[in-house]
């Protein structure tokens, strides 16, 4: 069970692009963490190094632009490697992309042993301006799992996951050092930061 959460989670959350329709009910998970540092440079690590995800998420092992991608904007893909061996990954997309504002969705294409139905699932990625110097960075993801009736028991794994990655980019944009999934630097560094905030929706 803990691996179909760590696969869901940073595919992360999201739908097939050409067949999305988000007709059927859906469950949503959104969480938020400040960050010191300025928005640009939040909204540059989180979104325009799209295909460097693995830069500071501690749930994937690698993580690589594709399909002739080389930066963060409409259409580039990515791949991401959830397992050292790669036997678990997904393929994704960047379907709609708003960069003064702000906010990306982001959709799976392809994966293994997704436990999502692309059909009624996709994520958000926001960077918000505090005016102070710092910016809060979100997640929302709103999704349905695939079988349906593991959607309450996945909706706690991914608040745990999507949190833990907000924990990563923090430490990554505010120090510099990477948080990747098969090393033990997210076990050593997140007793350091506040749990991200969970919205209710």
């Amino acid at each position: 069970m803990k691996s179909i959460f760590v696969i869901a989670l940073m595919s992360i959350m999201n739908i097939n692009v050409s067949a999305q329709s988000m007709e059927k009910k859906f469950r949503t998970v959104k969480v938020e963490m400040k960050i010191n540092a300025i928005p640009e440079r939040v909204w540059e690590a989180m979104v325009l190094d799209y295909g460097e995800i693995s830069n500071f998420s501690p749930y994937i092992f690698t993580s690589e632009y594709t399909n002739g991608s080389l930066k963060g904007e409409l259409g580039a893909e990515r791949k991401c490697n959830f397992d050292a061996k790669g036997a678990q990954w997904s393929k994704e997309r960047i379907a709609e992309i708003d960069n003064e504002n702000m906010v990306m969705r982001n959709v799976v294409i392809d994966g293994a042993k997704l436990p999502l139905n692309f059909d009624n699932s996709q994520a958000f990625y926001r960077v918000k301006d505090n005016g102070d110097g710092t910016s809060t960075a979100s997640y929302e993801f709103q999704f349905r799992t695939k079988p349906a009736f593991l959607g309450i028991i996945a909706k706690g794994g991914f608040k745990k996951q999507m949190s833990g990655t907000l924990v990563g980019l923090k430490h990554y944009i505010e120090t510099g050092e990477r948080v990747t999934g098969g090393t033990d630097k997210y076990k050593k560094i997140k007793k350091n930061y506040p749990k991200a905030t969970v919205i209710k929706t």
